[in-house]
């Protein structure tokens, strides 16, 4: 791992000095962000990518610090912090504190160029939706982002009622997503949907036919490469629905998939191990 990890900070030095030797400092910053997450997206080995993402995270903010209005650094640093915190940090308060700087960085990436959207995200939800409708094609990876970040901020502290309650707008957020590109991220914002809809039985304001919908508007566009979709809705959907038949077809058939999807890479070695506990825990929890 220190030999990996050392192995990327200097290829990344050399890339810096390759930036000041050519004068080209914002297009250089702009490619390393991208590649820096392209990186870490597209790596087999999850504890390498544990291991070796705090440097990239510190030279996201050195990058971002040198540039703070370029928004294609912003939103790099937002989705490795807010990817990072998910999946790799245990500790509750670790979590919280990365999850609440990928939503800044989200936030400023966004704002930026469409205040409006910052400027009513804390007034009622009737008047936060049609700011939404402010962003147009070029703001899609920026509202995109600013999204999923919002959601990483719900997730690391559950218990924050104040943030729970801003799950409708985050909802409204991915569905003006879906609304510009509905195949967007390999169909990503569709399953944050899904996710959304499922989160809670239908006694408490769930919808899960709505939600499985989603899903498999995921699995659609993505052809069933990405594998976290059909994770997703056996544990969301199936398991609400006490269908064992679908919750053992989808993690089978995740199992037996190939992980060497680009883009998707790390996402589907996870997937996978997810789709282990899982299945290894169906008759535990369908009784049978």
């Amino acid at each position: 791992m220190e030999l990996m990890a050392g192995g990327l900070l200097k290829i990344l030095g050399a890339l810096l000095l390759a930036a000041m030797l050519t004068g080209c400092a914002g297009m250089v910053t702009q490619r390393l962000g991208n590649t820096l997450a392209d990186a870490v997206v597209n790596q087999d080995d999850p504890e390498t990518v544990r291991a070796g993402a705090p440097a990239y995270l510190l030279l996201l903010d050195g990058l971002i610090a040198d540039s703070p209005n370029d928004r294609n650094t912003l939103l790099a640093g937002a989705r490795l912090y807010g990817a990072y915190a998910a999946i790799f940090v245990d500790d509750k308060a670790r979590a919280l504190q990365m999850a609440k700087k990928a939503r800044d960085y989200a936030r400023r990436g966004l704002c930026a160029d469409w205040p409006q959207v910052c400027k009513v995200e804390s007034a009622p939800y009737d008047q936060f939706v049609p700011s939404l409708h402010e962003v147009q094609a070029d703001g899609l990876e920026a509202l995109y982002v600013y999204g999923t970040t919002w959601a990483g901020r719900i997730q690391a502290d559950s218990s924050d009622w104040g943030a729970i309650a801003d799950l409708p707008k985050v909802e409204a957020v991915m569905r003006r997503v879906v609304a510009m590109d509905e195949q967007y991220d390999n169909g990503r914002a569709q399953l944050y949907l899904a996710v959304l809809n499922t989160l809670v039985p239908p006694s408490v304001g769930g919808r899960p036919e709505v939600g499985r919908g989603f899903f498999e508007k995921a699995i659609e566009i993505s052809d069933g490469r990405d594998l976290m979709a059909k994770v997703e809705f056996a544990r969301r959907y199936a398991r609400m629905v006490f269908d064992r038949p679908l919750h053992d077809r989808l993690l089978k058939e995740v199992l037996a998939a190939d992980t060497k999807v680009p883009g998707l890479v790390l996402s589907n070695v996870l997937a996978q191990r997810e789709a282990a506990k899982l299945l290894a825990s169906s008759g535990d929890y369908f009784l049978e």
